[in-house]
């Protein structure tokens, strides 16, 4: 896939794009908010690495279903719910993402849809 990727004020904030713009793909996927749950049992682990690691985990199985990778990650939305866990999630994103750098944002919120769950992803891709 073709794209183009704009860094500048990016580079001052973290490892990510300004703007990621789709040249010439054919496939976009759209990937709903994904939580940190174990695909195969439901269970929500307690803690919050354990559940950081399960959603980028989620999130990289549902796009190999659709054979692409983190790569093909256009728009990535990260939601915590404490601010305490930002630096343990960069280094858990760092880790899947490699040098990967989509166009991102992360918002720390009050909650999310359960009450333990700790973090959220979405994703476009474009292939």
């Amino acid at each position: 896939m073709n794209v183009k990727r704009n860094v500048g004020i990016a580079r001052h904030v973290g490892s990510y794009s300004d703007a990621v713009e789709i040249i010439d793909a054919k496939r976009i996927l759209y990937v709903s908010g994904t939580p940190g749950i174990d695909s195969d049992s439901g269970e929500l682990p307690e803690t919050f690495s354990e559940q950081a690691d399960l959603a980028w985990k989620n999130v990289i199985k549902i796009l190999g279903e659709a054979d692409m990778g983190v790569e093909d990650i256009v728009k990535l939305t990260q939601h915590l719910v404490r601010r305490e866990d930002l630096q343990s999630y960069r280094e858990i994103r760092s880790r899947y993402l490699g040098e990967c750098a989509p166009a991102s944002m992360l918002t720390i919120l009050p909650g999310l849809v359960w009450p333990n769950m700790l973090i959220e992803l979405e994703v476009v891709a474009a292939k």
